[in-house]
Order: structure tokens, then C-alpha cells, then sequence
């Protein structure tokens, strides 16, 4: 039998059990060490998602939001598709079409507003308006929109608008376009109202001029400003959204600034800015660059077509 000792295993020194006993100890706690540090992250993690509150808060009476509407809330400039819709009703010649076409064309392509195409399309509805009562361009407005808004309000903005509603916060439309249409679509969305550019009238006929100035850029902001303090509420709580670099001064108000289908230059000022970013608009450039692909070239088509028709017509 000792001959074969080699081939039975000696048991290890005291000591060297001692190491080992050691080792695994430490290893085993590193381990739970790891293990536990994970757990109490996790842990805190969810604690402060639980304590974080919902947006928009329930119930906060004090808050509200503030929509831009043209190319936020509703595809194309409301007062190119109100144009059309007189024009349907021979409010004003052909020639005028093909701006306002032309005009549409352009703002979808490039979905940025452009002052001077704005300014022209403001300056050719108040020429055409100019002696009509308030209250027949306002029936006119509810069969305009239907016949040319409805189908064109983006389904992401009005979720957006509709998730304050059900919070109870009122929501309100702000945009350069006339009080009256914007009052049309606000009450059509079920929102609370809308702040818009006024066109002065005297006995309830339109005079053709504005009362101020479109409001647009700062302008906006103002009336921001303005309505909050008349509503009592507070801005830091408030949300504000839009698609154009013209409105940073609204969004810089709130305390929750949303771009949604952004131009080039609100996107990085949103980036830079950590500001939520919504994009609802379909295809990679627009997602690159902020131009409404499949509208646009939509809008292109049926604007270039639509001018070109009333040139060879013309001639």
C-alpha cells in the first residue's frame, strides 16, 4: 500500500485552508457587494421615477398650453387654406390663387415661415375681406374647415393638446393667423380658445386694416404673457409648442417648451437646450432637416400644377 501513497491525495495544511477559506470569502463578498450596490440603484432609480410627477399634472389649475398652429397642429399656413376656400366662393380672381398656391407650395417644402410670403398672404386676405361682415367670414370659416383644415390636423399635436384637456388644463391656439379661423379650429378641436392676429372692424364689417400688428414672433409671446397673468396661472408650469425658430421667445417663456416638426434652426436651439422634441412628419429628410417629405412634395406638386393650369388658362 505505501507504493501507493503518490496516488492518494494529501490533505492540506491548516494554513492553506485557511487562505482558501479566505479567498472564496472575499470573493464571494465582492460579489454581494456588486449585487447589493445594483439593487440599491435600481431601487433609487424607481423611487425617483415614482417621485417624479406625471406631465401634464393632474389637476393643476395653474397650468396650460399654448399650441402655434400652422405646421404644429394643422399641416400648411391656415391662411393659404382659407384663401382657397374663398376663392371657391369668388371672393377674389384667379391671379390670387396662384400666389396663394404658389405660397402654400413653398411653406410646406420649406417648412419654415418665410416674413415676406407671410406678410403678402396677410396683406391679399385683408384686401379681399375688406368690406364683408365678420359674421358671414365666420360661417364661411366652419364650411372652410371641412372642406380644407380638418383632414390636416396632425393626429401627434392634437394627442399632445388633448392630454391637457383631460388633466383639466385649458389649451389654447396661438398663431398669426385671423382670430376668427382660429377660433373656428380651436372650438372644432374641442380646445379652450385661440389668440390671433385681430383685423379691425367698425358696426361688424372688416375696414381691411390690422388692429397692432399679426401677431407673430414676440408679438406671440406677448399675448402669452398677457393672457397668463389675466388666467392667474404660472408659466413655469405651463407647456408651450411649436415648429418655428420665430417662436423661441413663447417657448423661452414656459417651463415646458415642446418643438414639434421643427425648421433646421429650432432644432438646435431645442438640442441644445434639452427641449422635448416631438417630429411627426414622414420620410428620413424630414427627420434630417425638417422638411415635411411626403406633404411637401404633395403641396409641390398640386401648387406648381394648380399655377400652371392658370397660366395656360390666361394665355
Amino acid at each position: 500500500m505505501a507504493a501507493l501513497g503518490w496516488l492518494t491525495p494529501r490533505r492540506r495544511s491548516a494554513t492553506a485552508r485557511s487562505v482558501l477559506a479566505g479567498e472564496a470569502a472575499a470573493e464571494a463578498a465582492r460579489k454581494s457587494s456588486l449585487q447589493l450596490e445594483q439593487e440599491r440603484e435600481e431601487a433609487a432609480a424607481t423611487e425617483a421615477e415614482a417621485a417624479e410627477p406625471e406631465f401634464p399634472v393632474v389637476g393643476d389649475v395653474r397650468a396650460a398650453a399654448f399650441f402655434d398652429l400652422d405646421n404644429t397642429v394643422m399641416q400648411g399656413a391656415a391662411i393659404f387654406h382659407f384663401g382657397r376656400g374663398l376663392y371657391k366662393r369668388k371672393f377674389f380672381q384667379r391671379r390670387e390663387l396662384a400666389r396663394f398656391a404658389w405660397q402654400q407650395a413653398w411653406f410646406r417644402l420649406a417648412g419654415v415661415e418665410d416674413p415676406e410670403h407671410m406678410q403678402d398672404a396677410r396683406d391679399s386676405a385683408l384686401s379681399i375681406v375688406k368690406g364683408h361682415r365678420v359674421s358671414e367670414l365666420m360661417s364661411i370659416g366652419e364650411e372652410i374647415y371641412d372642406e380644407y383644415m380638418a383632414d390636416r390636423i396632425w393626429p401627434g399635436t392634437r394627442g399632445l393638446a388633448q392630454a391637457h384637456l383631460d388633466a383639466g388644463q385649458k389649451v389654447w391656439l396661438v398663431t398669426a393667423a385671423p382670430v376668427e379661423t382660429a377660433t373656428i379650429i380651436a372650438r372644432r378641436l374641442g380646445l379652450t380658445g385661440a389668440l390671433g392676429t385681430v383685423a379691425e372692424s367698425i358696426d361688424g364689417v372688416y375696414t381691411g386694416k390690422l388692429v397692432g400688428e399679426p401677431l407673430h414672433g414676440p408679438a406671440k409671446a406677448e399675448a402669452v404673457r398677457a393672457l397668463a397673468a389675466a388666467e392667474g396661472l404660472d408659466l413655469s408650469r405651463c407647456a408651450a409648442y411649436s415648429d418655428s425658430h420665430n417662436d423661441i421667445p413663447m417657448l423661452s417663456l414656459v417651463g415646458h417648451p415642446y418643438a414639434i416638426n421643427p425648421d433646421t434652426k429650432l432644432r438646435k436651439h431645442a438640442k441644445d437646450r434639452d427641449w422635448r422634441l416631438r417630429d411627426y412628419r414622414t420620410g428620413r429628410k424630414a427627420a434630417k432637416v425638417g422638411i415635411p417629405a411626403a406633404a411637401g412634395l404633395g403641396a409641390l406638386a398640386g401648387g406648381t400644377a394648380a399655377a400652371v393650369a392658370l397660366h395656360r388658362r390666361r394665355h
